[in-house]
């Protein structure tokens, strides 16, 4: 509110009355609750607001023109209504209806007062209970505000929409629906009747009826859209049958907006749709496919297949019988908007018949299936979709025809049985295997959409039935006569699908070996290139298996032994094979867990059950242990930067693993942890580092081990394994990695549950640690200090000042990873003093006087505990106590005390004056701080010291404090009045910066309001700059000035984008011609089109026009030795100029004395001379001689008649030149010349 106010009060001086009146009225409110010493709270306005309502209606001062006091009231009402509390609203509503409703009739002819009083009644219909909202007062304004939603003004109706909108989707508790929802929707479904009864005007008589009722459905309809899903269901059949029948207005934007609204109230979630749409849906069908638009109309043919679309998808819900009965027809009439010439429409086709071919049940498809009928809906849309790819008409819409094949494949991915085919299977084979011959065709333009298509044949089938269908023909060996390999289908194996785990391991396996071996023997004979081929091949193969891991319904005698060898083997000799295998281990655990708890999103196609599933995970657990073991020794021989995928394997796996299984994993793991541990402190006093780094790097593996075991480990050994690392050997090691992962351990226990410890005796243990602490480490020692400090007991809180001087030193760290946990830290043990408790100074360490009183735990204590950083012997711990300081105030400006908020202004304005830059800069951090987040009153003390001391540092450019110091100036303008600011300032040179800025805030101001105008109210919406990610710092770092760096504040003018000529979706497909052969429009006319320009076509003349003509005969001469004389000229060009575009040029090079090798700068100067050299040449080689333009030769009469290459007139068709002069021409007279009568 405050922010909202903030801008009002500023136009007090405006010269529009609009601006002046309500920023006057304000500034009187405040005046009268600052007499009352009245706080400035919601309610206060509310109340004065009214209190001045009622008195201007008492003195009838009702006039609502610009510069009234009713306008105005009622904008600040408006402005001030949604912050009041609910039951202030509630109580004072007989008094707000009694002074506001009276005014709608005066109000409609007066847009901004209206406007304020739609927002006013939006913040009071939104708070009131159900008993309220049924008061006659309450009714009758919602009728006038509803009236205004057909309002012809379009911000006026925009307002009233808004707030209806925000009505109904608001329903008081315990309501779903809101009482004025059935209300709304009779008024729509009445205006709706009315827009209809005069549906086309007659041809004598007048048409601004038919133009009032076309606006006012049209004004319906964007009502329509933004409260539709707000209705009850049992209201849209009779509002479908209505809107139905708006198209017979003739107007084609109304048409088109009722065919899109049509298919939005078809597309919603209905919890009946038989009790609703059972009865006027069949006929709205009929309505819609009786009435299809031209196929060239635009406009309105794709709004009118995507309702048709919609209409069978909702039909199929209430009665599928009948639905599938009309399937063939709608199909017919729908895809015949195919041809089409707007890509647009053709997507709108394609999409409309992508949600008919969902309307084929599983029974329905099962019934057919068993029938065998070719006449059958399913196996006539087959044969039409598969006609389509020949068809000359539908030869632009080809990657739609394969849109609706991907369609047809999916809903047709039903079962008879778990064991039994797909009925894709059964139906779509055939198609398949003809889309697959269009993709090995070389002329084939669209294969990325074939390649969509098979994809979802291949998730919905499977590799073990599209694979017989389309053999691969890889191997040269195996390879048919006139079948072209298909490795295009190699990476469609990826993803899920249901064939068993069985199939890739008797057809892949065996052929991955074979490629293998291709590969060794193209690498012996030294064919690079094609042992390059057969590498890629055996990687995409072993890609693929993670599709067969999705649910495996053979796991148990799929993943035997043997199988389970060879993936071990590969995991540890075939580096690059490594991430397939190891995707396909997580997904094998993965997959089977989502689905035993019912989850089958990530394999829709699978055909095993939820019961399998667990059967499947009780078979994985037996082999937990020995899968276990084998990630643990591929974890520690890879890369560290490689070790993230095999962590997320041996987590899903442990996930799985019975806690015998974990038990006895961490066994092993620790051991070798103690081991290795033992021998580094052993060899760290060695002078041999290799043996160290060894060692050092045996143990941080096993720490990283042990890291992914936690949350799956038996208590008792997370227990030995706290106390483990909670030692000197782990946490003042020499080695970094073993430090921080000993500090990362203990953060996860903690964070865990999985220990209980005293967190007092901890901290105190960790403080006898600190000295051995490496700064690899500072990151999870500040993490593991702050969660040691949330469980720390209230009577403990002792502990705390032995933090402070380690916490506030790390918040001045290099790494921002450990600069933001020390903050973290800080905010922690500020959060657990402003809980409460009480702090003991006599067990504090370093505490002088046995006998001092306890102190109560609040945040002010905790920052005069912070506070004894600013006497620090060094500036480093002084700017770090002043930054920590900073970001307590931030984090706890509400809760700190006045007087201590006052008491640090003051303290921290005087390290202003120091000669020292590190502490100054935090100063002025804070200072920054302070005056974006302390109240008024609490700076206004110190503005004076503030201004002067910045003011000494405005001119420093060192360290930014000049723009840091301009951008502090600007904030505090924006809370102090310049002359307030400037005041303290008056006396001093400096003070010209604070004249400057207020100069380019002006003229930034001005520029902003002349681009407002110039866009003619466009909303062009500004993005605020994007923030470092952390609010704290974006405030204490962020210096950049909101008027920019410099003087020049131009803001470059954006770049408009040239509309392109070529119209909207339209594309141009044309015949690929092929000299070759005879082409066949019969067959595959899919692959004999492109949609390509002809970048090749010459214009009629333009070759001609590049030979000589005689001037005698006018017939061209053609010199066969140009086109040698040209290249000689080039080449010795070429020759000639070589050696000076090496000492010239930008890529040229010169050589020194000593033979070293200088390259010419790439300056702008270079780069001018060359592109003008450059011109020049072009210039010398394209037009030998420059001639002048001519000018346009003037029109003569009878010049049609003269010949182009002999002397005199000729004859045309046998008539005399003279004999047919046209009069038209010669009647024409200019100045200087002779008419037809022989007159000037």
């Amino acid at each position: 509110m405050e922010e909202a106010l903030a801008k009002i009060r500023p136009h007090v001086s405006s010269n529009l009355a609009h601006q002046k009146t309500p920023a006057t009225l304000l500034a009187a409110l405040e005046a009268t609750l600052a007499e009352q010493k009245t706080e400035r709270t919601p309610t206060a306005y509310f109340a004065a607001l009214l209190t001045t309502l009622d008195g201007t209606v008492q003195k009838k001062q009702l006039a609502l023109n610009e510069g009234d006091v009713l306008p105005a009231e009622l904008y600040l009402l408006a402005l001030i209504t949604p912050f009041v509390a609910p039951p202030v609203i509630r109580a004072n509503l007989n008094s707000l209806l009694s002074l506001t409703a009276p005014l709608f009739p005066a109000l409609i002819q007066h847009a901004p007062a209206l406007r304020s009083q739609l927002s006013l009644y939006q913040g009071i219909l939104g708070v009131l209970d159900r008993p309220q909202l049924e008061t006659q007062g309450i009714r009758q304004s919602f009728a006038s505000i509803l009236q205004l939603c057909i309002d012809p003004r379009p911000k006026v109706r925009k307002k009233a929409v808004e707030v209806v909108n925000d009505i109904i989707s608001s329903p008081p508790p315990p309501l779903a629906i809101h009482p004025y929802s059935e209300r709304v929707a009779e008024w729509t479904k009445s205006n709706l009747e009315e827009a209809n009864a005069n549906p086309i005007a007659k041809a004598k008589g007048p048409k601004q009826s038919t133009g009032n009722n076309a606006d006012t459905a049209i004004h319906l309809l964007a009502f329509l859209r933004q409260v539709l899903p707000h209705f009850p269901p049992t209201s849209l059949p009779s509002l479908t049958s209505q809107l139905i029948a708006l198209p017979r207005l003739g107007h084609v934007y109304l048409t088109q907006s009722t065919y899109s609204l049509l298919a939005e109230i078809f597309a919603l979630p209905l919890e009946d749709p038989a009790s609703s749409f059972g009865e006027p849906l069949p006929e709205i069908l009929s309505v819609l496919v009786s009435s299809p638009p031209p196929k060239s109309d635009q406009t309105v043919a794709g709004s009118w297949v995507l309702t048709v679309g919609g209409a069978m998808h909702a039909y199929s819900q209430i009665n599928s019988v009948a639905c599938t009965s009309e399937i063939t027809k709608v199909w017919k009439i729908v895809s015949v908007f195919f041809e089409s010439s707007d890509s647009t429409t053709r997507s709108a086709t394609a999409t409309a018949l992508s949600k008919i071919t969902e309307c084929f049940s599983a029974e329905y498809v099962a019934s057919e299936l068993q029938r065998n009928d070719k006449t059958s809906p399913i196996r006539k849309i087959i044969q039409q979709t598969s006609n389509a790819l020949d068809s000359v008409a539908l030869a632009r819409a080809i990657p739609e025809v394969l849109t609706i094949i991907t369609a047809l494949t999916w809903n047709l991915r039903h079962r008879a049985a778990k064991t039994s085919p797909t009925a894709a299977e059964l139906l779509l084979i055939p198609l398949i295997q003809r889309i697959a011959e269009l993709r090995v065709q070389k002329g084939f333009e669209y294969k990325e959409a074939v390649d969509v298509t098979l994809g979802v044949a291949m998730h919905v089938m499977g590799p073990h039935v599209l694979l017989e269908a389309l053999p691969l023909n890889l191997e040269p060996s195996a390879r048919e006569a006139g079948q072209e390999p298909k490795a295009f289908l190699l990476p469609l194996l990826v993803q899920s699908h249901p064939s068993p785990l069985s199939h890739f391991i008797n057809y892949f396996v065996p052929l991955s070996e074979q490629m293998f071996d291709l590969q060794q023997t193209a690498e012996s004979h030294g064919r690079q290139s094609e042992a390059k081929v057969w590498s890629v091949l055996v990687g995409q193969v072993w890609a693929g298996l993670v599709g067969y891991c999705h649910g495996i319904p053979d796991l148990k005698q799929a993943l035997s032994p043997t199988f389970s060898q060879l993936l071990s083997q590969v995991l540890y000799s075939q580096a690059e094979l490594r991430p397939a295998i190891l995707r396909a281990l997580k997904t094998v655990v993965d997959s089977n867990l989502a689905i035993s708890q019912g989850n089958f999103e990530k394999a829709p196609t699978t055909t095993i059950t939820q019961e399998d599933a667990v059967n499947n995970l009780a078979f994985l657990r037996t082999q937990s242990e020995s899968w276990l073991a084998v990630l643990f020794n591929v974890f520690g021989s890879v890369d560290r930067d490689s070790r993230g995928m095999v962590g997320d394997v041996i987590t899903s796996w442990a996930s799985i693993a019975g806690e015998q299984e974990v038990a006895k994993a961490y066994g092993k793991v620790i051991q070798l942890f103690k081991a290795n541990l033992a021998k580094t402190q052993q060899e760290s006093k060695r002078p041999n580092t290799t043996a160290l780094s060894e060692s050092a790097n045996l143990t941080t593996t096993a720490q990283d081990i042990l890291i992914l075991l936690l949350p799956y480990m038996p208590s008792a050994d997370a227990q030995s394994l706290f106390e483990l690392c909670l030692t000197a050997e782990v946490l003042s090691g020499k080695d970094n990695g073993i430090q921080k992962r000993g500090y990362k351990i203990l953060s996860r226990l903690l964070e865990g549950g999985k220990v209980v410890v005293g967190a007092e005796e901890v901290l105190k243990r960790l403080d006898d640690l600190v000295d051995g602490l490496l700064p690899a480490a500072k990151k999870d020692r500040f993490t593991l200090l702050s969660l040691l400090v949330d469980r720390l007991p209230s009577t403990s809180l002792h502990v705390i000042p032995l933090l402070i001087p380690e916490a506030v030193l790390g918040t001045k760290e290099p790494s921002e990873k450990s600069r933001s946990a020390a903050f973290d830290l800080v905010v922690a043990m500020g959060k657990k003093m402003d809980a409460g408790g009480v702090v003991k100074r006599s067990m504090i360490d370093g505490m002088d006087d046995e006998n001092a009183p306890e102190a109560v735990a609040n945040i002010d204590e905790f920052i005069t505990m912070m506070a004894g950083g600013l006497a620090g012997a060094s500036p480093h711990m002084i700017s770090a106590s002043i930054t920590a300081i900073s970001r307590l105030l931030f984090e706890f400006k509400d809760s700190i005390s006045t007087k201590m908020q006052d008491e640090l202004v003051m303290t921290l304005t005087v390290f202003l004056t120091s000669a020292n830059r590190e502490i100054v800069k935090s100063t002025i951090g804070f200072i920054k701080l302070a005056i974006h987040t302390l109240p008024v009153e609490i700076l206004r003390p110190h503005l004076k010291d503030l201004v002067v001391t910045l003011l000494a540092w405005s001119h420093d450019h060192k360290n930014h404090f000049k723009v840091k110091v301009r951008h502090i100036f600007e904030r505090m303008l924006r809370r102090f009045s310049f002359e307030e600011v400037y005041a303290c300032a008056a006396d001093q040179e400096a003070s010209k910066v604070l004249s400057n800025i207020k100069k380019r805030k002006d003229r930034a101001k001005r520029k902003k309001a002349a681009r407002a105008d110039a866009d003619d109210e466009d909303e062009v919406s500004n993005a605020p700059r994007a923030g470092g990610g952390d609010a704290f710092e974006d405030v204490l770092y962020g210096s950049e000035s909101e008027l920019g760096d410099d003087d020049n504040d131009d803001d470059a003018a954006p770049a408009r984008a040239q509309s392109s000529k070529d119209k909207k979706g339209s594309s141009h497909v044309r015949l690929r011609v092929d000299d070759d052969e005879p082409m066949d429009l019969l067959h595959d006319i899919s692959a004999k089109v492109t949609t390509t320009s002809n970048a090749r076509r010459r214009k009629p003349g333009q070759e001609a026009a590049r030979f000589k003509t005689d001037v005698d005969s006018g017939k061209m001469v053609i010199d066969e030795d140009s086109d040698e004389e040209d290249e000689a000229a080039a080449q010795r060009d070429v020759a000639g100029t070589a050696y000076k575009e090496s000492m010239t040029s930008v890529d040229g090079f010169t050589r020194g004395p000593n033979g070293k090798i200088k390259f010419n700068k790439d300056t702008k100067k270079r780069r001018r001379e060359e592109a003008e050299g450059d011109v020049e040449m072009e210039d010398a080689e394209l037009t030998p001689k420059a001639k002048k333009p001519k000018k346009k030769a003037e029109f003569r009469i009878g010049q049609e008649f003269k010949a182009k290459k002999a002397g005199g007139d000729i004859k045309k068709n046998g008539v005399d030149p003279y004999a047919y002069l046209p009069l038209g021409q010669a009647a024409k007279r200019k100045k200087g010349h002779i008419g037809i009568t022989g007159r000037r």
